[in-house]
């Protein structure tokens, strides 16, 4: 057994407490083995925690990571207006790439915030499967199907992408790949298509991912058309099954909130976006009372525009309170959890608890910076304060991703460079 040991630092727990200790790793099995005193003199490798708090990887339950080539191309706009007139034109001059390079940039920053694991709706999923390869993170990905503006053949086209993607990349990059089905929306994709191709994702074994009650403008047409609320016409095309998580989940009413309890269907909450985009305050303490699984994205970084989970648990706190009008909702607790197993139960990836026999991914947060003294209460500090620059070492699969701030699977200024070299042509195909 090829061993890594985090050394000399505080451990959190999977009940959210935090004691001193340090973690030995199976680095082959990529499984945590111990969780202890002086474990640092046997193993193979050693990670310097001293000062810092060793957790569970970050997860981000939802992103579209190439959109980072677009990160401040279109601002301060609603979704319906910034998607139209802005994105959608600049997508479609995307090529493989453009997305590659984009999904590299991301995946750098998410690496560097201590994410490693995420869910991924986009184009071009081969390429961004293969990054994920490289870069040795995990991930849920599925190709965004989109019906609307397309022929009947386009369509299932698209839909049969997607299906084939799914089932072809499941278990890649030594099982870190999983995938699932990912029609783009409720309204962007027609009944006919979730009618014909649910059942074959089901068939296949695939989850469904789906963006859902993101705004006003997206429930409305439903309820108008089809006479019931968004979630309920979900159920009535075979979604919301238990393995199945939908992205945003803003505008939800208790009818909806209760049908996500009682199906189990995950909701991944992305405050930043929902924010920027004007679209709306989710009620996440309502549905965790409720006792759905609800987990943290961030979204594209064309609408947020970073790709720091830990911003988004700041960001969830403070929204999370303001949404039910009381200072003692949504705490800090509630958005680690949401930033670590939470995202990680929705999306299905085996990890997000630091513990003996789990799985070998894991951030460490260096705690010696002024904003982050007195050391009163270290949840309360991954909640409020901390930032993604405060991530000293990532872990994944028991591999080392970075140490020491820097890098180890890609290189970071030829990522950039490749990065800025393809957003400049994008933008300029575009305009």
């Amino acid at each position: 057994m090829q061993t890594l040991a985090l050394t000399g630092g505080h451990v959190l727990r999977p009940d959210l407490t935090v004691s001193r200790g340090d973690v030995l790793v199976d680095r082959e099995a990529g499984e945590i083995v111990e969780v202890g005193s002086a474990l640092g003199s046997e193993a193979d490798e050693t990670l310097d925690a001293t000062g810092a708090l060793v957790t569970p990887g970050l997860v981000n339950g939802h992103c579209h990571a190439a959109m980072t080539l677009l990160r401040g191309y279109a601002d301060d706009k609603p979704l319906d207006a910034w998607l139209q007139e802005d994105i959608w034109p600049a997508e479609a001059e995307l090529t493989p790439e453009a997305i590659e390079a984009g999904t590299e940039l991301a995946l750098v920053e998410m690496i560097r915030a201590g994410i490693t694991g995420f869910a991924d709706m986009y184009f071009e999923m081969d390429r961004v499967a293969d990054a994920v390869a490289r870069a040795g993170v995990r991930a849920r990905l599925g190709h965004g199907v989109i019906s609307v503006g397309k022929d009947h053949d386009a369509a299932r086209d698209d839909a049969e992408t997607g299906l084939a993607f799914a089932r072809e990349y499941d278990g890649a990059a030594d099982g870190r790949v999983r995938t699932a089905f990912m029609p783009h929306a409720l309204t962007t994709v027609s009944a006919e298509i979730f009618e014909e191709y649910v059942p074959n994702a089901r068939d296949a074994d695939l989850p469904v991912h789906v963006h859902a009650n993101e705004t006003t403008a997206e429930v409305e047409p439903i309820v108008d058309e089809h006479g019931v609320r968004p979630l309920e016409y979900a159920r009535d095309l075979g979604l919301l099954e238990s393995e199945d998580f939908l992205a945003h989940g803003v505008h939800v009413d208790e009818t909806e909130i209760d049908l996500l309890a009682e199906t189990g269907a995950g909701v991944i909450h992305c405050p930043a976006s929902n924010t920027k985009l004007a679209s709306g305050m989710a009620p996440v303490q309502a549905m965790r009372d409720a006792g759905v699984t609800v987990g943290l994205g961030t979204d594209g970084a064309a609408s947020n525009n970073d790709l720091s989970l830990l911003d988004e648990a700041r960001d969830a706190a403070m929204i999370g309170k303001l949404a039910a009008n009381d200072a003692a909702a949504v705490p800090a607790e509630a958005v680690v959890e949401m930033a670590t197993a939470g995202s990680a139960e929705a999306i299905d990836l085996p990890v997000g608890r630091l513990e003996v026999g789990g799985t070998a991914d894991l951030a460490v947060i260096d705690l010696e910076s002024p904003h982050l003294t007195p050391a009163h209460d270290l949840v309360s500090h991954l909640a409020y304060a901390a930032a993604a620059s405060d991530v000293r070492h990532t872990v994944c699969d028991g591999r080392v991703l970075m140490r020491d701030r820097a890098v180890q699977t890609l290189d970071v200024e030829t990522v950039r460079n490749r990065a800025i070299d393809e957003a400049t042509a994008l933008v300029s195909r575009a305009e």
